[in-house]
Order: structure tokens, then sequence, then C-alpha cells
């Protein structure tokens, strides 16, 4: 994998204005549940001399177990960029991995966070994608700036401050041509009081952000505090560009088309308990 890279550009919070709202109507924000700590249900199996469980294949049983509703396949793709950056250094083994799919509507809950290290589902919420990415489905993904689109791949969070948007936490894609530029974009994790449930119910969707990951007003700081220093955010959609050429989840070779095909085919039977063949 390639080393992960941020490019810090000093901004005053009074100045990331990237993000601001877009207005459909004022109504307030509606806090969202968080799940609480889900015991771990998976026992180990017994081990022949031959036999040997995978441990990637075990965790990701793991966080199906905690989130049955969400994509196998996007998990092992996001659980595989946590890895990979686990591998380089650039976070360590308790950094905890929030995991978007954009390939879902707006008007799902489609944001995970996860604690892998303690088997915890920590939050599952409601989360904006840019305006400029689509209404209800996000379809078009970029990097340029004033695109008012949402970025694609891994994220490495960094600080918090107060800005026009309220607490907000800073942002540094790691991948390259992808989401890089979201620093200098203010692609920032923030509250929004356009993201809530009565929007999605009267107007078939949520508000839309400039690009950032927007959440609820009610759950935002909580989970910035969890995400902030060196914590994973991992941005998934059914893109061909990025799943050809995205760099964070390739360390062990196999293709993306290949990590999610292979999480998908485990649904259903045999996810649980994964053996190979001893070394």
């Amino acid at each position: 994998m390639r080393k992960l890279h941020a490019v810090f550009i000093s901004l005053a919070a009074s100045t990331l204005v990237s993000c601001s709202t877009v207005p459909d109507h004022g109504t307030t924000a509606s806090s969202s549940v968080v799940v609480p700590r889900v015991e771990r249900s998976i026992q180990p199996q017994p081990e022949t001399s031959s036999t040997q469980l995978d441990p990637n294949a075990a965790t990701l049983a793991r966080l199906e177990m905690l989130a049955p509703e969400a994509d196998p396949g996007v998990l092992a793709l996001a659980l595989e960029a946590r890895n990979c950056a686990v591998r380089s250094g650039e976070v360590d083994q308790d950094a905890k991995l929030a995991v978007i799919d954009y390939s879902r509507p707006s008007t799902d809950k489609r944001l995970w966070v996860f604690d892998v290290a303690r088997d915890q589902l920590l939050f599952r919420e409601l989360v904006a994608h840019g305006q400029g990415s689509g209404d209800n489905y996000a379809t078009r993904f970029s990097n340029r700036d004033n695109s008012h689109q949402t970025s694609l791949g891994l994220f490495l969070t960094a600080e918090t401050y107060i800005g026009n948007n309220g607490y907000s936490l800073k942002l540094d894609g790691v991948e390259h041509g992808f989401n890089d530029n979201a620093r200098s974009r203010a692609i920032v994790m923030h509250g929004a009081w356009y993201v809530n449930p009565e929007m999605a119910a009267s107007k078939g969707r949520i508000g839309r952000s400039h690009g950032c990951p927007a959440l609820s007003q009610g759950i935002a700081r909580r989970v910035i505090d969890t995400m902030k220093g060196k914590q994973l955010l991992f941005s998934y959609a059914n893109d061909a560009a990025w799943l050809q050429h995205g760099q964070s989840f390739a360390c062990d070779g196999r293709s993306a088309q290949q990590i999610v095909a292979a999480a998908r085919a485990l649904r259903g039977g045999g996810a649980q308990r994964v053996a190979v063949a001893a070394p």
C-alpha cells in the first residue's frame, strides 16, 4: 500500500465554508439512537492440526453480526483498508472504523461506527452526501474543489474545531486522485439541521451538504468525539474508477472486486467459521 499521506493546510476555523448548509427548510434535527455494546456471540471452533482460523475472516464475521443489515462486501473492503493502515503504521490496532455505504439512499442509516478491537457497534446513523453527487442516491463523486460532490475512499481523522457548522472534525483523504484534496476542500464531519428523519419522510431524501459527511445535530458531537484523532473513515460506492484504482485496500494484492465477491459469497453460510490450510 502506498504510504498514507495528508496535506496539512492551515485554515482558520471561521474560513472553512466549503460545507456550508444547503437549506431545504428549518426543521430541527432529532438525535439518533446509539447502539449499545453487542457481546461477541461467535464461539471459537476447535482447531485441528490441518486447519486454523483465518483472523481476517473471523473479524469480518463479527462485524457482520454487529451490523447484519450492512453489505458484507462493503464491510470487507473497509476492513481490508483498515488492515492496510495498521500494517503501514499510520494507525494502531485500536483504531476505530467508520463505514459509509453511499450505494444506499440517504434515507437509510448508512453510517456505521465500529470499535473493531472491542467488537462493538458504537453508532448507526443517517449521513448526508454532497448536493453535486445526486438527490436521494449519490451517483457522482469528485476530488475537485467547488464540485460540491462527495469523495470516496479511506480518510484519516484529524483535529476538531468550531467553524461555520459548529463543532467539526477535519479529515485527511489518503486516496491519491480520489479524496486527497479533502483538507483543502474543507471536507469535514459536522452536524446539520437538514439531516433528520422528518425531512426524509417529507421530501423523500435528507438534505445535502457541499461534499461533507454531515450528521444529525443531535448525535454529531458524540460521533466526532469518538472518531477524532487518527481513527478511520471509509466511504464506499459502486464507482468503477475508484474500485479499480483505489489503493487503500490493495496491500494484499487482491482487487476490490475479489475482496467484495469473496465476502458476499460467505454470507449465509460459512461466514462465521472460516478455515484455511495450515502453513
